[in-house]
């Protein structure tokens, strides 16, 4: 299989120690073969300051493979990275910019399997132009750039455990009302509906449908979103022979009975979905991008500034992110790439 490729992340956060530390323990943990996108000269001294023995290999995407067994494979940016762990700033963001764009320009040109993204920190990213919400938004953004097309990305948060799509993300609660419709209801079920029978092999994938007030809105005395929204939403997705049912109260929806009855649950708000995934696999959690022609994964958690460059940050759920991008480029039967 190709390589897959690691973005750097944010410089001063626990990406590129993650990166070096998993390398470096390649054997033990039979990870898939992957490269960095990022600045050799950097990765150099952290690796250094962490007191790993991590030789480096300077590779374009076809060469990586042949390097991983006996060296760490980095394709170069050509953007040179002078951030401490531990202390961001905005030198740092056209690095980890560009580290982005590059592995999407890999991926869709075939020479990478999948793309696997570090934690960035999107206040540094924003102060130095970035325009986009996150990484999810700034994916679809570069992919129309190089196709012309243009695709939603989904957020879906998987684990074992359970698997949680937010269908609005990154907005303030109170603006979660005006922005939810049927539409969008309707629309984020069937890419989700459609990801999990393509990539996961899952046959006719069960969703459930959060309800966005408590208790579903209790027959309209809670609120009338719910039946207005979401139970049209749930009607027509059924329609189309999705497995779809709701609205359900959220309030019960994450039990471990519950949990059992469905293969995914959309939520309507950011915090419905994250609060209960996090709960319950915070340490191997992983993002992964549904809607866009490639896989992408990515570890579910921060930069973690606090302990950049001691090595003593968990590479657990980047770990997961990497086995469960290799697994999906393998099981992916999604539609050819789109052309320009």
């Amino acid at each position: 299989m190709r390589p897959l490729a690691l973005t750097l992340g944010e410089p001063a956060g626990i990406g590129p120690d993650l990166a070096l530390a998993i390398w470096h323990r390649r054997a033990e943990l039979d990870i898939p073969q992957f490269y960095v996108v990022g600045d050799p000269g950097f990765l150099a001294r952290r690796a250094a300051r962490l007191g790993l023995q991590v030789p480096l290999a300077v590779v374009s995407p076809n060469e990586a493979t042949a390097a991983f067994p006996s060296a760490l494979p980095i394709v170069s940016l050509g953007v040179g990275v002078s951030t401490e762990p531990g202390h961001p700033d905005r030198a740092s963001a056209p690095a980890a910019i560009a580290s982005i764009r590059r592995a999407v320009t890999d991926v869709l040109a075939g020479q990478a399997a999948a793309i696997v993204t570090n934690p960035v920190a999107k206040n540094i990213l924003y102060s130095s132009g970035f325009a986009e919400p996150g990484h999810t938004e700034f994916l679809s953004v570069l992919l129309r750039e190089a196709t012309g097309k243009t695709l939603r990305p989904v957020m879906m948060l998987w684990s074992p455990e359970l698997a949680v799509v937010p269908v609005t993300i990154h907005l303030p609660l109170r603006e979660v009302f005006g922005h939810l419709s049927t539409s969008l209801i309707v629309e984020t079920g069937r890419i989700v509906a459609r990801d999990l029978a393509e990539r996961f092999r899952i046959p006719r994938p069960r969703l459930v449908i959060a309800g966005l007030n408590p208790h579903a809105g209790e027959g309209g005395t809670l609120g009338e979103e719910d039946r207005a929204v979401v139970a049209p939403a749930v009607s027509q997705l059924a329609a189309e022979g999705i497995n779809a049912r709701g609205p359900l109260p959220a309030d019960s929806l994450f039990n471990e009975r519950a949990r059992a009855t469905y293969d995914a649950a959309l939520c309507m708000y950011h915090d419905q979905a994250l609060i209960p995934i996090k709960t319950l696999a915070f340490d191997h959690a992983v993002n992964v991008t549904l809607g866009l022609p490639f896989v992408r994964t990515s570890p579910d958690h921060g930069t973690a500034f606090d302990i950049a460059g001691t090595g003593t940050a968990d590479a657990t759920s980047l770990i997961a992110a990497l086995r469960l991008a290799a697994r999906l480029a393998v099981a992916d039967r999604a539609s050819p790439l789109p052309q320009p």
